[in-house]
Order: C-alpha cells, then structure tokens, then sequence
C-alpha cells in the first residue's frame, strides 16, 4: 500500500512539473512552473525510494524527468556570492539600482533605510509602497530627490522610483495603470535611461495575467534603452516573465537567487529554498555587471542590488571632455 501512494504521489508531482511547461498555453498550467524546483527534488525523492521496488522502471524515468527539469532552473539556484555577470570596465562609470519589495506593513522600517544610506545605490525600485512608507521614504528625502510614488487601488502594493540623479530635461515620471509600474528617464551624465518599477499581482487564478496585459502598451513603450526591476511574483523560467520581456524587448538578468519565502520562516530557508521572484529586465546601451541579495529588512523578501554601466552617446559630455583631453594631451607632445 505505502509502495503505491508512494507512486502516485510521484506521478501526481511529474504531472505538475510537465503541466508547468505549457505556462504560454493557459495561465493555470504557469502558476505549477513557479514551483518547478521543489516540485523536482520532491519528484526525485519519492523515484528514489521506489527504485528498490517494483516500480523501479517507473522511477528511473522519472527519476530522469525530476533531474532534467531541474536543469532547466539551474540559473536561479542559491548561491553564497554575489552573481557575476561580466567584469566592471575600466573605463565607465559603474552604476548600482538598489530593488525592494519594502513589504507595507513592516515592522523595522529603519532597517531599510539604514540599508539605503550603506548602498548608496544610484537608483532604487520599491514595491508594496503603502502610506506608511511614504512617511518613511520623506526621511531620505534629501539624498533622493528625484521620485514618484505610485498608489495601488489597495493603498498597499503601490511601487516608487527614487534616483539621485535628475531626470532627463523635459521629461516628467509618471504611474501606469492602477499604480502597479513607475517609469522615469533619468539622466546618468548625459545619457538618458528609462527607468521602471514593476509589481506584479499574484499568478492565475489571481490577476497576474491580466495585468501584464494592461501594462503591454506602457511596456512596449520603454525606450532604447532602458533598465525595469521589480517583484514580478513569477519566476524566471515562468511564461509570464518571459511574456513581460517579450512585450518590452528586454532581456531578462540572469537571477540573484530565491528572494520570497513566507515571512514566518527563517531567513536561511529564504535563501536557499524561496522563490527567485524578484526580476530585473535591462535593454540597449545598459550592461548588468553584477548582482546580489543583501540582508533581511523586515520583507519577505530579500533586497536585490544590481551593478550596471551604460554605453555613452556619442555626444555626451563624458565623450567630449575624453575628446578635448586628447587633443590636447597630442598638441602637447614633442613633433620630431
């Protein structure tokens, strides 16, 4: 008896894992992809301890499916050090986005902060931004400036983009519908960035195919270049990631890691067995060089900093001043 409800468990989970790569047909069959890494080690436990038994062929299959499954998350596995994602060029600027899911209601909201003044990023993406963390964010509101606080109909799951470099001349931030993305351009010393804050809604049944939906037109209208961050509620692997980076032409960060777990458990089971849910999308001149997550501020889930550079227009004041310095370091040189 406990040979065959071991069996059909497994073949109950083996259904969930194939039903997981068919997301683009239905949003039902995406919501199983979300937990494919934990559908896979389960899955492979339960073949393990079949292969002693009659269903030994049974689970040897499978036991293969689990583990090829597996592979196809392998890029969001926990991780001890930061992500690596080519070397910092010497010769540009490094740049840093600094991505929360602030959570709305919590407890140690100076924990946050803290965080932000040690950072210092250059830009950072806030989700679940309730009126209890627009008092908050007032604090450090004399290091970032450059903001817009977007409202959720809720007044819980609003997002913000907060830059200390200006935004472009002539451009103003605005909220896209229901308050679920900020989008600003940014000037980084001359060269402008679109810059966006997304949040997702929880996946099917929930609202989360939807509303990507509703933001494709904001999407699609992101400039050439551009850098989105956000908690997607999605995985990395999942139709609806790979729906949102199709319809702003973006592509998709390799992922820090797991991020969300539910907050009553422990933070070490956050980082090692979460869910990688929260995304950074990046397109044209902008080159993700690093990524990491940082410590526990109180969320559910942990904080994402992400190190970029950008490649300069030709007509930037860096490229003019590079050229000016050239010209006279060789007016400078000897003639033989």
């Amino acid at each position: 008896m406990m040979a065959q409800l071991t069996f059909l468990a497994m073949m109950g989970c083996s259904a969930a894992l194939l039903a997981g790569f068919f997301g683009a047909l239905h949003p039902a069959f995406d919501s199983f992809s979300h937990f494919r890494m934990h559908l896979s080690v389960l899955t492979a436990l339960l073949a393990l301890v079949l292969l002693a038994g009659s269903y030994r062929l049974q689970a040897v299959a499978v036991l293969l499916f689990a583990i090829a499954c597996l592979a196809t998350t392998m890029s969001a596995l926990p991780r001890l050090s930061t992500q690596q994602a080519v070397a910092k060029p010497a010769d540009r600027i490094v740049y840093s986005l600094l991505q929360m899911n602030l959570r709305f209601n919590n407890p140690t909201p100076k924990k946050v902060l803290s965080l932000i003044g040690r950072t210092n990023p250059d830009v950072i993406t806030l989700d679940e931004v309730s009126s209890m963390w627009a008092t908050e964010l007032g604090y450090i509101a004399s290091a970032y400036p450059y903001r817009i606080l977007c409202d959720y109909p809720n007044g819980v799951f609003g997002v913000a983009l907060l830059s200390r470099r200006p935004f472009a001349a002539g451009t103003a931030p605005r909220c896209e519908p229901r308050g679920a993305m900020a989008t600003a351009m940014i000037d980084f010393n001359g060269v402008p960035v679109n810059v966006a804050a997304i949040h997702l809604s929880w996946p099917w049944p929930m609202e989360q195919y939807w509303q990507i939906g509703e933001l494709s037109e904001s999407l699609a209208a992101l400039g050439e270049t551009a850098i989105m961050a956000g908690d997607c509620n999605a995985v990395p692997w999942s139709a609806a990631v790979r729906r949102v980076a199709r319809l702003s032409g973006m592509t998709l960060m390799p992922s820090a890691g797991p991020t969300w777990i539910h907050r009553t458990l422990p933070d070490f089971l956050r980082r090692y067995a979460g869910l990688p849910i929260d995304q950074v999308f990046s397109k044209g001149g902008v080159t993700i060089l690093s990524s990491a997550r940082l410590e526990d501020t109180g969320s559910d889930h942990l904080p994402v900093l992400v190190e970029f550079t950008l490649r300069p227009n030709s007509n930037t004041p860096e490229d003019e001043h590079k050229s000016a310095l050239a010209q006279n370091v060789s007016a400078a040189e000897p003639r033989g």
